[in-house]
Protein backbone atom coordinates (compact mmCIF):
# COMPACT_ATOMS: atom_id res chain seq x y z
CA UNK A 1 0.00 0.00 0.00
CA UNK A 2 1.59 3.25 -1.15
CA UNK A 3 -0.59 5.79 0.62
CA UNK A 4 -2.70 6.25 3.70
CA UNK A 5 -6.21 4.83 3.47
CA UNK A 6 -9.09 3.67 5.67
CA UNK A 7 -9.82 -0.03 6.07
CA UNK A 8 -12.18 -2.16 8.15
CA UNK A 9 -9.85 -4.55 9.97
CA UNK A 10 -9.84 -6.92 12.89
CA UNK A 11 -7.23 -6.33 15.57
CA UNK A 12 -5.24 -9.29 14.26
CA UNK A 13 -5.30 -7.91 10.72
CA UNK A 14 -4.35 -4.45 11.98
CA UNK A 15 -1.27 -5.84 13.75
CA UNK A 16 -0.21 -7.70 10.61
CA UNK A 17 -0.68 -4.64 8.38
CA UNK A 18 1.24 -2.45 10.83
CA UNK A 19 4.05 -5.00 10.88
CA UNK A 20 4.26 -4.87 7.09
CA UNK A 21 4.11 -1.06 7.18
CA UNK A 22 6.93 -1.05 9.75
CA UNK A 23 9.18 -3.10 7.47
CA UNK A 24 9.12 -6.38 9.38
CA UNK A 25 11.48 -8.91 7.83
CA UNK A 26 10.05 -11.99 9.53
CA UNK A 27 6.88 -13.01 11.35
CA UNK A 28 6.91 -16.30 13.22
CA UNK A 29 4.74 -18.01 15.82
CA UNK A 30 2.55 -20.97 16.63
CA UNK A 31 -1.18 -20.94 15.77
CA UNK A 32 -3.48 -20.44 18.72
CA UNK A 33 -6.85 -18.72 19.08
CA UNK A 34 -7.17 -15.73 19.12
CA UNK A 35 -3.75 -14.91 17.60
CA UNK A 36 -3.72 -17.21 14.56
CA UNK A 37 -4.94 -14.75 11.93
CA UNK A 38 -2.03 -12.33 12.46
CA UNK A 39 0.55 -14.39 10.59
CA UNK A 40 -1.98 -15.72 8.09
CA UNK A 41 -2.92 -12.16 7.14
CA UNK A 42 0.71 -11.05 7.09
CA UNK A 43 1.40 -13.79 4.54
CA UNK A 44 -1.70 -12.84 2.57
CA UNK A 45 -0.65 -9.19 2.20
CA UNK A 46 2.87 -10.03 1.13
CA UNK A 47 4.89 -10.29 4.33
CA UNK A 48 7.18 -13.15 5.25
CA UNK A 49 5.48 -15.39 7.79
CA UNK A 50 6.09 -18.91 9.01
CA UNK A 51 4.81 -21.37 11.61
CA UNK A 52 7.28 -22.65 14.19
CA UNK A 53 7.01 -26.04 15.93
CA UNK A 54 6.16 -24.22 19.17
CA UNK A 55 6.26 -20.79 20.79
CA UNK A 56 9.68 -21.23 22.40
CA UNK A 57 11.25 -21.98 19.03
CA UNK A 58 9.33 -19.09 17.46
CA UNK A 59 10.73 -16.62 20.00
CA UNK A 60 14.24 -18.05 19.65
CA UNK A 61 14.04 -17.63 15.86
CA UNK A 62 12.61 -14.14 16.33
CA UNK A 63 15.37 -13.21 18.74
CA UNK A 64 18.04 -14.38 16.32
CA UNK A 65 16.42 -12.36 13.56
CA UNK A 66 16.35 -9.26 15.77
CA UNK A 67 19.98 -9.83 16.83
CA UNK A 68 20.78 -9.44 13.12
CA UNK A 69 19.10 -6.02 13.14
CA UNK A 70 15.84 -7.06 11.46
CA UNK A 71 12.42 -5.97 12.67
CA UNK A 72 10.65 -9.13 13.78
CA UNK A 73 7.14 -10.09 14.92
CA UNK A 74 6.46 -13.15 17.09
CA UNK A 75 2.85 -14.20 17.76
CA UNK A 76 1.16 -16.59 20.17
CA UNK A 77 -1.84 -16.98 22.46
CA UNK A 78 -1.54 -16.41 26.18
CA UNK A 79 -0.62 -19.98 27.17
CA UNK A 80 1.97 -19.97 24.39
CA UNK A 81 3.92 -17.36 26.33
CA UNK A 82 4.32 -19.94 29.09
CA UNK A 83 6.20 -22.09 26.59
CA UNK A 84 8.28 -19.12 25.40
CA UNK A 85 8.92 -17.72 28.89
CA UNK A 86 12.33 -19.33 29.21
CA UNK A 87 13.48 -17.29 26.23
CA UNK A 88 11.62 -14.10 27.20
CA UNK A 89 13.06 -13.67 30.68
CA UNK A 90 16.68 -13.79 29.52
CA UNK A 91 16.07 -12.03 26.20
CA UNK A 92 14.95 -9.04 28.29
CA UNK A 93 18.54 -8.79 29.61
CA UNK A 94 20.09 -8.71 26.15
CA UNK A 95 20.49 -5.75 23.83
CA UNK A 96 18.33 -6.41 20.75
CA UNK A 97 19.19 -4.01 17.92
CA UNK A 98 16.33 -5.05 15.63
CA UNK A 99 12.82 -4.24 16.85
CA UNK A 100 11.39 -7.39 18.47
CA UNK A 101 7.64 -7.31 19.17
CA UNK A 102 5.92 -10.26 20.84
CA UNK A 103 2.15 -10.56 20.61
CA UNK A 104 0.40 -12.23 23.55
CA UNK A 105 -3.26 -12.78 22.64
CA UNK A 106 -5.12 -13.43 25.90
CA UNK A 107 -8.43 -15.29 26.09
CA UNK A 108 -10.54 -13.96 29.01
CA UNK A 109 -13.57 -16.20 29.45
CA UNK A 110 -11.71 -19.14 27.88
CA UNK A 111 -13.50 -19.16 24.55
CA UNK A 112 -10.93 -21.66 23.30
CA UNK A 113 -8.37 -22.21 26.04
CA UNK A 114 -7.63 -24.29 29.11
CA UNK A 115 -7.21 -21.27 31.39
CA UNK A 116 -7.74 -17.52 31.40
CA UNK A 117 -4.39 -16.36 32.74
CA UNK A 118 -3.69 -12.64 32.61
CA UNK A 119 -0.41 -12.07 30.79
CA UNK A 120 0.01 -8.56 32.09
CA UNK A 121 1.89 -10.32 34.88
CA UNK A 122 4.56 -11.37 32.38
CA UNK A 123 5.58 -7.78 31.62
CA UNK A 124 6.22 -7.15 35.29
CA UNK A 125 7.90 -10.50 35.94
CA UNK A 126 10.20 -10.41 32.91
CA UNK A 127 10.75 -6.66 32.95
CA UNK A 128 9.65 -5.78 29.44
CA UNK A 129 7.37 -2.96 28.23
CA UNK A 130 3.75 -3.81 27.45
CA UNK A 131 1.27 -2.05 25.18
CA UNK A 132 -2.50 -2.72 25.26
CA UNK A 133 -4.62 -1.46 22.36
CA UNK A 134 -8.33 -0.73 22.82
CA UNK A 135 -9.48 -1.27 19.21
CA UNK A 136 -8.12 -2.06 15.75
CA UNK A 137 -6.87 1.48 15.18
CA UNK A 138 -4.84 1.30 18.37
CA UNK A 139 -3.68 -2.21 17.47
CA UNK A 140 -2.27 -0.72 14.27
CA UNK A 141 -0.80 2.38 15.90
CA UNK A 142 0.63 0.56 18.92
CA UNK A 143 2.27 -2.10 16.76
CA UNK A 144 4.16 0.69 15.00
CA UNK A 145 4.94 2.29 18.36
CA UNK A 146 6.10 -1.06 19.73
CA UNK A 147 8.75 -1.39 17.02
CA UNK A 148 9.95 2.14 17.70
CA UNK A 149 10.15 1.45 21.44
CA UNK A 150 11.90 -1.87 20.90
CA UNK A 151 14.55 -0.32 18.66
CA UNK A 152 15.07 2.80 20.75
CA UNK A 153 15.76 0.86 23.93
CA UNK A 154 16.92 -2.39 22.31
CA UNK A 155 14.42 -4.39 24.35
CA UNK A 156 11.67 -6.91 23.47
CA UNK A 157 8.20 -5.36 23.69
CA UNK A 158 4.99 -7.23 24.55
CA UNK A 159 1.81 -6.29 22.68
CA UNK A 160 -1.11 -7.70 24.67
CA UNK A 161 -4.34 -8.26 22.79
CA UNK A 162 -7.49 -9.96 24.05
CA UNK A 163 -10.15 -11.95 22.24
CA UNK A 164 -12.45 -9.01 21.49
CA UNK A 165 -9.60 -6.85 20.19
CA UNK A 166 -8.27 -9.70 18.03
CA UNK A 167 -11.56 -10.58 16.37
CA UNK A 168 -13.66 -7.38 16.40
CA UNK A 169 -13.43 -5.09 13.37
CA UNK A 170 -13.13 -1.32 13.47
CA UNK A 171 -12.03 1.30 10.94
CA UNK A 172 -8.26 1.79 10.69
CA UNK A 173 -6.60 4.83 9.16
CA UNK A 174 -3.32 3.45 7.83
CA UNK A 175 -0.02 5.17 7.14
CA UNK A 176 2.32 5.03 4.19
CA UNK A 177 4.99 2.35 4.54
CA UNK A 178 8.15 3.34 6.36
CA UNK A 179 11.33 3.76 4.30
CA UNK A 180 13.02 0.41 3.78
CA UNK A 181 15.10 -0.44 6.86
CA UNK A 182 18.79 -1.15 6.61
CA UNK A 183 19.80 -4.60 5.48
CA UNK A 184 20.25 -7.03 8.39
CA UNK A 185 23.82 -7.19 9.55
CA UNK A 186 25.39 -8.95 12.52
CA UNK A 187 27.54 -6.86 14.84
CA UNK A 188 29.37 -8.86 17.47
CA UNK A 189 28.56 -7.82 21.06
CA UNK A 190 29.38 -10.64 23.45
CA UNK A 191 28.63 -8.88 26.78
CA UNK A 192 25.19 -7.82 25.51
CA UNK A 193 24.11 -11.23 24.22
CA UNK A 194 25.95 -14.03 26.01
CA UNK A 195 24.19 -14.32 29.35
CA UNK A 196 26.73 -16.04 31.53
CA UNK A 197 26.71 -14.66 35.10
CA UNK A 198 29.60 -12.26 34.50
CA UNK A 199 27.63 -10.53 31.72
CA UNK A 200 24.10 -11.12 33.04
CA UNK A 201 24.70 -9.24 36.31
CA UNK A 202 25.42 -5.88 34.63
CA UNK A 203 22.77 -6.70 32.01
CA UNK A 204 20.14 -6.89 34.75
CA UNK A 205 21.12 -3.41 35.90
CA UNK A 206 20.94 -2.14 32.31
CA UNK A 207 17.45 -3.61 32.00
CA UNK A 208 16.26 -1.73 35.08
CA UNK A 209 17.83 1.48 33.75
CA UNK A 210 15.97 0.96 30.47
CA UNK A 211 12.67 0.52 32.30
CA UNK A 212 13.27 3.69 34.32
CA UNK A 213 13.90 5.60 31.09
CA UNK A 214 10.82 4.11 29.43
CA UNK A 215 8.68 5.03 32.47
CA UNK A 216 9.89 8.64 32.20
CA UNK A 217 9.09 8.63 28.47
CA UNK A 218 5.65 7.20 29.24
CA UNK A 219 4.93 10.08 31.61
CA UNK A 220 5.61 12.67 28.91
CA UNK A 221 4.96 11.03 25.54
CA UNK A 222 3.37 7.64 26.14
CA UNK A 223 0.25 6.48 24.24
CA UNK A 224 -2.12 7.40 27.07
CA UNK A 225 -5.22 9.56 26.57
CA UNK A 226 -7.57 11.49 28.84
CA UNK A 227 -11.21 11.76 27.82
CA UNK A 228 -12.50 14.76 29.83
CA UNK A 229 -15.78 14.42 31.66
CA UNK A 230 -17.59 14.86 34.94
CA UNK A 231 -15.20 15.20 37.89
CA UNK A 232 -17.51 13.17 40.12
CA UNK A 233 -16.33 9.93 38.48
CA UNK A 234 -12.95 9.10 37.02
CA UNK A 235 -12.17 5.77 35.35
CA UNK A 236 -8.75 4.28 34.62
CA UNK A 237 -8.80 1.51 32.02
CA UNK A 238 -6.75 -0.22 29.34
CA UNK A 239 -7.40 -2.48 26.38
CA UNK A 240 -10.97 -3.40 25.54
CA UNK A 241 -12.09 -2.11 28.95
CA UNK A 242 -11.63 1.42 27.57
CA UNK A 243 -14.39 0.85 25.02
CA UNK A 244 -16.68 -0.77 27.59
CA UNK A 245 -16.14 2.07 30.09
CA UNK A 246 -16.76 4.80 27.51
CA UNK A 247 -20.08 3.23 26.58
CA UNK A 248 -21.13 2.35 30.12
CA UNK A 249 -20.31 5.78 31.58
CA UNK A 250 -19.97 8.34 28.75
CA UNK A 251 -20.20 11.21 31.23
CA UNK A 252 -17.18 10.10 33.29
CA UNK A 253 -13.61 11.33 33.02
CA UNK A 254 -11.47 8.53 31.61
CA UNK A 255 -7.74 7.88 31.57
CA UNK A 256 -7.02 5.31 28.86
CA UNK A 257 -3.63 3.70 29.38
CA UNK A 258 -1.78 2.41 26.32
CA UNK A 259 1.68 1.59 27.67
CA UNK A 260 0.66 -0.30 30.80
CA UNK A 261 4.14 -1.31 31.93
CA UNK A 262 6.06 0.56 33.13
CA UNK A 263 3.15 2.73 34.26
CA UNK A 264 3.09 6.55 34.16
CA UNK A 265 2.44 6.73 37.91
CA UNK A 266 2.74 10.52 38.20
CA UNK A 267 0.22 11.06 35.43
CA UNK A 268 -2.13 8.51 36.98
CA UNK A 269 -1.80 10.11 40.43
CA UNK A 270 -2.63 13.53 38.98
CA UNK A 271 -5.70 12.13 37.23
CA UNK A 272 -6.90 10.34 40.38
CA UNK A 273 -6.48 13.55 42.38
CA UNK A 274 -8.55 15.49 39.84
CA UNK A 275 -11.72 13.43 40.35
CA UNK A 276 -13.90 12.73 43.36
CA UNK A 277 -14.15 8.98 42.83
CA UNK A 278 -11.57 7.00 40.86
CA UNK A 279 -12.36 3.49 39.70
CA UNK A 280 -10.14 1.04 37.81
CA UNK A 281 -11.94 -1.01 35.15
CA UNK A 282 -9.79 -3.93 34.04
CA UNK A 283 -10.54 -7.34 32.56
CA UNK A 284 -9.01 -10.28 34.41
CA UNK A 285 -6.79 -10.01 37.48
CA UNK A 286 -6.61 -6.84 39.62
CA UNK A 287 -3.18 -5.97 38.20
CA UNK A 288 -3.63 -2.22 37.77
CA UNK A 289 -5.59 -1.64 40.95
CA UNK A 290 -3.04 -3.47 43.07
CA UNK A 291 -0.10 -1.66 41.49
CA UNK A 292 -1.73 1.74 41.90
CA UNK A 293 -2.64 1.09 45.52
CA UNK A 294 0.93 -0.07 46.17
CA UNK A 295 2.09 3.29 44.79
CA UNK A 296 -0.21 5.10 47.22
CA UNK A 297 -2.85 6.10 44.67
CA UNK A 298 -6.37 5.81 46.08
CA UNK A 299 -8.47 3.89 43.58
CA UNK A 300 -11.42 1.51 43.70
CA UNK A 301 -11.42 -1.89 42.03
CA UNK A 302 -14.03 -4.35 40.94
CA UNK A 303 -15.56 -7.05 43.11
CA UNK A 304 -13.97 -10.51 42.96
CA UNK A 305 -16.92 -11.91 41.00
CA UNK A 306 -15.96 -9.75 38.00
CA UNK A 307 -12.46 -11.23 37.86
CA UNK A 308 -13.80 -14.16 35.86
CA UNK A 309 -14.76 -14.08 32.20
CA UNK A 310 -14.84 -11.19 29.77
CA UNK A 311 -16.12 -7.79 30.73
CA UNK A 312 -19.08 -6.37 28.82
CA UNK A 313 -20.86 -3.02 28.93
CA UNK A 314 -23.64 -4.39 31.22
CA UNK A 315 -21.03 -5.93 33.54
CA UNK A 316 -19.11 -2.64 33.68
CA UNK A 317 -22.34 -0.84 34.59
CA UNK A 318 -22.76 -3.32 37.44
CA UNK A 319 -19.17 -2.69 38.58
CA UNK A 320 -19.78 1.07 38.57
CA UNK A 321 -22.95 0.61 40.62
CA UNK A 322 -21.25 -1.76 43.07
CA UNK A 323 -23.80 -4.42 42.20
CA UNK A 324 -22.67 -7.79 43.59
CA UNK A 325 -25.97 -9.60 43.17
CA UNK A 326 -25.87 -12.85 41.17
CA UNK A 327 -25.44 -12.26 37.47
CA UNK A 328 -27.98 -13.61 34.97
CA UNK A 329 -27.12 -17.11 33.83
CA UNK A 330 -26.26 -17.02 30.11
CA UNK A 331 -28.35 -19.25 27.86
CA UNK A 332 -26.86 -22.66 27.23
CA UNK A 333 -25.26 -23.02 23.84
CA UNK A 334 -24.76 -26.11 21.76
CA UNK A 335 -21.78 -28.04 23.16
CA UNK A 336 -18.91 -28.64 20.73
CA UNK A 337 -18.48 -32.10 19.29
CA UNK A 338 -16.22 -34.06 16.98
CA UNK A 339 -17.27 -33.65 13.36
CA UNK A 340 -19.33 -36.41 11.76
CA UNK A 341 -16.87 -38.65 9.96
CA UNK A 342 -13.94 -37.51 12.12
CA UNK A 343 -11.24 -40.18 12.37
CA UNK A 344 -10.91 -39.51 16.11
CA UNK A 345 -14.36 -40.99 16.74
CA UNK A 346 -13.48 -44.68 16.36
CA UNK A 347 -10.34 -44.15 18.46
CA UNK A 348 -12.31 -42.84 21.41
CA UNK A 349 -15.06 -45.42 20.95
CA UNK A 350 -12.46 -48.17 21.27
CA UNK A 351 -10.64 -46.54 24.19
CA UNK A 352 -13.96 -46.14 25.99
CA UNK A 353 -14.99 -49.72 25.26
CA UNK A 354 -11.66 -51.05 26.54
CA UNK A 355 -11.98 -49.04 29.77
CA UNK A 356 -8.71 -47.18 29.21
CA UNK A 357 -7.37 -44.45 31.47
CA UNK A 358 -6.68 -41.76 28.87
CA UNK A 359 -4.07 -39.06 29.42
CA UNK A 360 -5.17 -36.47 26.88
CA UNK A 361 -3.84 -33.33 25.28
CA UNK A 362 -4.79 -30.03 23.62
CA UNK A 363 -6.53 -30.15 20.23
CA UNK A 364 -9.90 -30.91 18.67
CA UNK A 365 -9.51 -34.49 19.94
CA UNK A 366 -9.90 -33.08 23.46
CA UNK A 367 -13.61 -33.28 22.64
CA UNK A 368 -13.25 -37.01 23.27
CA UNK A 369 -13.94 -36.10 26.90
CA UNK A 370 -17.58 -35.29 26.07
CA UNK A 371 -20.49 -37.68 25.59
CA UNK A 372 -20.93 -40.12 24.01
CA UNK A 373 -17.26 -41.06 24.44
CA UNK A 374 -16.17 -39.63 27.81
CA UNK A 375 -12.81 -41.19 27.00
CA UNK A 376 -10.34 -38.67 28.39
CA UNK A 377 -9.27 -38.50 32.02
CA UNK A 378 -6.63 -35.73 32.07
CA UNK A 379 -5.86 -32.67 29.95
CA UNK A 380 -3.43 -30.05 31.23
CA UNK A 381 -1.33 -28.36 28.57
CA UNK A 382 0.31 -28.91 25.18
CA UNK A 383 2.37 -32.09 25.24
CA UNK A 384 1.42 -33.18 28.76
CA UNK A 385 -0.32 -36.35 27.59
CA UNK A 386 2.87 -38.41 27.46
CA UNK A 387 4.43 -37.23 30.72
CA UNK A 388 1.20 -37.46 32.70
CA UNK A 389 0.53 -40.92 31.27
CA UNK A 390 4.00 -42.05 32.30
CA UNK A 391 3.47 -40.73 35.81
CA UNK A 392 0.24 -42.70 36.09
CA UNK A 393 1.97 -45.84 34.80
CA UNK A 394 4.80 -45.54 37.31
CA UNK A 395 2.63 -45.57 40.45
CA UNK A 396 -0.69 -47.27 39.70
CA UNK A 397 -1.28 -50.93 40.58
CA UNK A 398 -0.43 -53.13 37.60
CA UNK A 399 -4.02 -53.81 36.61
CA UNK A 400 -4.76 -50.08 36.40
CA UNK A 401 -1.37 -49.14 34.93
CA UNK A 402 -2.00 -51.42 31.96
CA UNK A 403 -5.09 -49.39 31.10
CA UNK A 404 -3.20 -46.08 30.75
CA UNK A 405 -2.89 -44.64 27.23
CA UNK A 406 -1.43 -41.27 26.19
CA UNK A 407 -3.33 -39.59 23.32
CA UNK A 408 -1.75 -36.65 21.49
CA UNK A 409 -2.35 -34.93 18.15
CA UNK A 410 0.14 -34.54 15.32
CA UNK A 411 0.69 -30.80 15.69
CA UNK A 412 0.79 -31.09 19.47
CA UNK A 413 3.30 -33.93 19.25
CA UNK A 414 5.66 -31.74 17.22
CA UNK A 415 4.97 -28.82 19.58
CA UNK A 416 6.02 -30.54 22.80
CA UNK A 417 5.64 -34.30 22.61
CA UNK A 418 9.16 -35.26 21.56
CA UNK A 419 10.63 -34.72 25.02
CA UNK A 420 7.86 -36.92 26.43
CA UNK A 421 9.04 -39.73 24.16
CA UNK A 422 12.59 -39.15 25.35
CA UNK A 423 11.37 -39.51 28.94
CA UNK A 424 9.50 -42.68 28.03
CA UNK A 425 12.63 -44.27 26.57
CA UNK A 426 14.84 -43.07 29.41
CA UNK A 427 12.53 -43.99 32.33
CA UNK A 428 10.25 -46.75 30.99
CA UNK A 429 7.50 -47.99 33.33
CA UNK A 430 7.67 -51.69 34.20
CA UNK A 431 4.40 -52.25 32.33
CA UNK A 432 5.59 -50.41 29.26
CA UNK A 433 3.45 -47.62 27.85
CA UNK A 434 1.29 -46.85 24.82
CA UNK A 435 1.21 -43.51 22.99
CA UNK A 436 -1.36 -42.78 20.28
CA UNK A 437 -0.58 -39.96 17.84
CA UNK A 438 -3.85 -38.95 16.22
CA UNK A 439 -2.48 -37.65 12.93
CA UNK A 440 -5.14 -35.84 10.91
CA UNK A 441 -2.61 -33.96 8.79
CA UNK A 442 -3.33 -30.47 10.10
CA UNK A 443 -3.60 -28.20 13.14
CA UNK A 444 -7.35 -28.60 13.09
CA UNK A 445 -8.64 -26.79 16.17
CA UNK A 446 -7.17 -23.40 15.26
CA UNK A 447 -8.27 -23.41 11.64
CA UNK A 448 -6.33 -26.16 9.83
CA UNK A 449 -2.84 -24.65 9.77
CA UNK A 450 0.27 -26.50 8.66
CA UNK A 451 3.01 -27.86 10.94
CA UNK A 452 6.33 -29.74 10.53
CA UNK A 453 4.50 -33.05 10.24
CA UNK A 454 2.44 -32.02 7.19
CA UNK A 455 5.33 -31.29 4.83
CA UNK A 456 3.90 -27.86 3.93
CA UNK A 457 4.77 -24.31 5.01
CA UNK A 458 2.37 -21.64 6.29
CA UNK A 459 1.33 -20.80 2.71
CA UNK A 460 0.98 -24.55 1.90
CA UNK A 461 4.15 -24.81 -0.19
CA UNK A 462 6.06 -28.13 0.00
CA UNK A 463 8.85 -28.38 2.57
CA UNK A 464 10.55 -30.95 4.78
CA UNK A 465 8.30 -33.38 6.65
CA UNK A 466 8.84 -35.19 9.95
CA UNK A 467 8.16 -38.94 9.83
CA UNK A 468 6.66 -39.74 13.24
CA UNK A 469 7.13 -43.49 12.97
CA UNK A 470 10.76 -43.24 11.87
CA UNK A 471 11.41 -40.70 14.61
CA UNK A 472 9.95 -43.01 17.27
CA UNK A 473 12.05 -45.93 16.06
CA UNK A 474 15.17 -43.76 16.03
CA UNK A 475 14.46 -42.74 19.62
CA UNK A 476 14.39 -46.37 20.70
CA UNK A 477 10.71 -47.33 20.86
CA UNK A 478 10.49 -51.04 19.95
CA UNK A 479 6.81 -51.29 18.90
CA UNK A 480 5.77 -48.72 16.29
CA UNK A 481 2.64 -49.07 14.15
CA UNK A 482 0.98 -46.91 11.50
CA UNK A 483 -2.73 -47.50 10.94
CA UNK A 484 -5.84 -45.98 9.45
CA UNK A 485 -8.21 -45.89 12.46
CA UNK A 486 -11.26 -46.11 10.19
CA UNK A 487 -10.11 -49.00 8.00
CA UNK A 488 -10.90 -51.90 10.35
CA UNK A 489 -12.38 -51.27 13.81
CA UNK A 490 -11.85 -54.84 14.98
CA UNK A 491 -8.21 -54.96 13.90
CA UNK A 492 -7.53 -51.55 15.49
CA UNK A 493 -9.13 -52.63 18.78
CA UNK A 494 -7.12 -55.86 18.75
CA UNK A 495 -3.89 -53.91 18.18
CA UNK A 496 -4.60 -51.60 21.13
CA UNK A 497 -5.52 -54.55 23.38
CA UNK A 498 -2.35 -56.47 22.51
CA UNK A 499 -0.10 -53.46 23.12
CA UNK A 500 -1.73 -52.77 26.49
CA UNK A 501 -1.19 -56.39 27.51
CA UNK A 502 2.55 -56.31 26.79
CA UNK A 503 5.42 -54.75 28.71
CA UNK A 504 7.07 -52.95 25.80
CA UNK A 505 7.01 -49.29 24.89
CA UNK A 506 4.70 -48.74 21.94
CA UNK A 507 3.60 -45.91 19.67
CA UNK A 508 0.73 -46.02 17.22
CA UNK A 509 0.31 -43.36 14.53
CA UNK A 510 -3.42 -43.34 13.75
CA UNK A 511 -3.40 -41.47 10.46
CA UNK A 512 -6.31 -40.18 8.40
CA UNK A 513 -6.77 -36.59 7.12
CA UNK A 514 -9.22 -34.28 8.89
CA UNK A 515 -12.55 -34.44 7.04
CA UNK A 516 -12.58 -30.64 6.71
CA UNK A 517 -8.95 -30.35 5.60
CA UNK A 518 -8.84 -33.35 3.25
CA UNK A 519 -10.14 -31.56 0.10
CA UNK A 520 -7.59 -28.78 0.59
CA UNK A 521 -4.78 -31.24 1.29
CA UNK A 522 -5.53 -33.00 -2.01
CA UNK A 523 -5.28 -29.66 -3.84
CA UNK A 524 -1.99 -28.78 -2.12
CA UNK A 525 -0.53 -32.18 -3.00
CA UNK A 526 -1.72 -31.91 -6.59
CA UNK A 527 -0.18 -28.44 -6.94
CA UNK A 528 3.09 -29.69 -5.45
CA UNK A 529 3.16 -32.65 -7.86
CA UNK A 530 2.53 -30.37 -10.84
CA UNK A 531 5.28 -27.98 -9.72
CA UNK A 532 7.70 -30.86 -9.34
CA UNK A 533 6.78 -32.24 -12.77
CA UNK A 534 7.25 -28.82 -14.40
CA UNK A 535 10.65 -28.41 -12.78
CA UNK A 536 11.72 -31.84 -13.98
CA UNK A 537 10.51 -31.08 -17.51
CA UNK A 538 12.42 -27.79 -17.53
CA UNK A 539 15.65 -29.30 -16.18
CA UNK A 540 18.50 -29.52 -18.73
CA UNK A 541 19.33 -32.98 -20.02
CA UNK A 542 22.75 -34.36 -20.84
Amino acid sequence: MNQATRLLLSGDEAVALAALTAGVRLGTGYPGTPSTEILEYLDQIGGRAQWAPNEKVALEVGLGSAFAGARTLVTMKHVGLNVAADVLFTAAYTDVPGGLVIVSADDPGMASSQNEQDNRHYARAAGVPMLEPADSQEAYDMTLAAFDLAERWQIPVLLRLTTRICHSKTVVATRSPAPPPAEPHFVRDIPARVMIPAYAKPAHRRLRDKLTAIAAWNEEQGPNRVYPGDRSLGIIASGVSVAHAREAAPQASLLALGLTYPLPLQRIAAFAASVERCLVIEEGDPVLVNELRAAGIAVEGKAEMYRFGELTVPRVRRVLAGDESPEPVPPRGKPPELCPGCSHRPVFEILSRLGCIVSGDIGCYTLGVLPPFQAMDTCVCMGAAIGVGLGLRHVLPEAEARRVVSVIGDSTFVHSGLTGLAEMVYNPPSTGHLVLILDNGTTAMTGRQEHPGTGRTLNHEPTGKIDFAALARAMGIPRVHEVDPMADDAAFAELISSLLAGNELALVVARRPCVLAAPHIRLYEQAAAETHANRCAAAPTE
